[in-house]
């Protein structure tokens, strides 16, 4: 525009209240570039009322996935509603807090906005949206315990009543004669880790593996073996009481079968408890908790077609909002299939003997509880 034609052009100021309102509806990634505009802008997105005001407005609530190729030692983040092949959907992210060649990198769930990774037997507290991370001190209580103990149960969440995210392990000797089950947490807010006593619990997995936790409804839940009666449960810890119960599986549940020939994932489907028991160039079965702790409720909702599938093996992560399951295939990337199983889209990120790692997380500015000792 020619400066004889901005004459009589009036600038226009607005309230602060209304700037504050604006700027509470504009996603996170257009924030972050934001910051940059002025002095107060810098001030007001960077203020932590505004990061959980922000958070609390669940009409701006964008979810992505992060997705690990050990082989190529890259993390994406990836908007899963969006097309698998829109490469405008993906984008890399740096952890350069993380040794540049780390030996095994392993997400351990997320919550709130910030991602648990495990980094050569160290966890780290990470937001892939502000690249603010935390590094969390090694479990006295664990490194204190006999070599035998084996952590199996991993999980992350926060507990609102005190504003704190807690980092939860539980651990056992498989050698012992019961299993018995030692349960720690880590506070952030507290900086510290404590054993949660007077519990007797006997859980066990077959196989030795580790397994994370999926978080819903304020509580953490993990789908492992009662080694007193043998049975398989769904055991849940509630992050504000600190308590655990069970969940049943479905009463025409052959777990037994399925560790057979294949195996067991627990997983949140929309905002539902689910389990996917993937079969090994089988079709993979996904089960739905409709209504939650009612055991009547679980039903078989989907079957996964996995002849079109490349590796014929498919494993849920989440769903879009249109209704279309996500999935990995081990090797070869990420999938996408209908509400009736069939193939929609496949997009392999890189090649290489190891599989994929995936969790979901919603984007977001919040930091971590005052007491935490934050590094950007």
């Amino acid at each position: 525009m020619r400066k004889d034609n901005l004459r009589g052009v009036r600038s226009v100021f607005l309230p602060q209240e209304l700037i504050i309102e604006i700027l509470l509806r504009l996603p996170v990634k257009s924030l972050v570039r934001f910051k940059c505009v002025c002095k107060l802008w810098l001030s007001l997105i960077s203020d932590p009322h505004f990061a959980i005001s922000h958070f609390e407005q669940a009409a701006i609530h964008n979810e992505r996935l992060v997705l690990l190729a050990p082989c190529a030692r890259e993390f994406r983040s990836i908007d899963f509603n969006a097309s698998l092949h829109d490469n405008s959907a993906s984008a890399a992210l740096k952890l350069d807090f993380l040794p540049p060649k780390p030996y095994y990198v392993r997400i351990l769930g997320s919550c709130r906005g910030f991602v648990l990774l495990d980094c050569c037997q160290s966890l780290h507290v990470w937001n892939p949206s502000t690249g603010v991370h935390k590094q969390v001190p090694r479990s006295p209580i664990v490194s204190d315990m006999d070599v035998r103990f084996f952590t199996f149960l991993y999980g992350f969440g926060y507990d609102p009543s005190t504003h704190d995210y807690l980092v939860v392990q539980a651990s056992n000797n498989p050698s012992s004669d019961d299993y018995a089950t030692r349960v720690e947490f880590f506070s952030l807010r507290a900086n510290a880790w404590k054993e949660i006593e007077g519990i007797h619990l006997s859980y066990m997995n077959y196989f030795h593996d580790v397994r994370v936790g999926s978080l819903l409804n304020g509580a953490l839940h993990w789908i492992t073996c009662r080694y007193d009666l043998l049975i398989h449960v769904v055991v849940v810890f509630d992050l504000m009481e600190r308590s655990f119960s069970e969940i049943p599986l479905p009463v025409d549940f052959d777990i037994e079968y399925f560790y057979d020939y294949n195996f067991c994932q627990l997983g949140i489907l929309g905002e539902c408890l689910s389990i996917c028991v993937v079969g090994y160039y089988c079709s993979t079965e996904i089960w739905v908790m409709k209504e939650y702790k009612v055991q009547s409720s679980w039903t078989k909702t989907i079957v996964v077609c996995v002849d079109d599938i490349p590796n014929r093996y498919f494993s849920q992560v989440c769903c879009t909002k249109s209704g279309d399951i996500v999935g990995i295939t081990g090797t070869t990337g990420l999938v996408k299939c209908n509400d009736k199983g069939q193939l929609q889209e496949h997009r392999s990120y890189c090649n290489g003997p190891k599989g994929y790692q995936v969790t979901v997380y919603t984007e977001s500015l919040l930091s971590l509880p005052s007491g935490s000792k934050l590094e950007e």
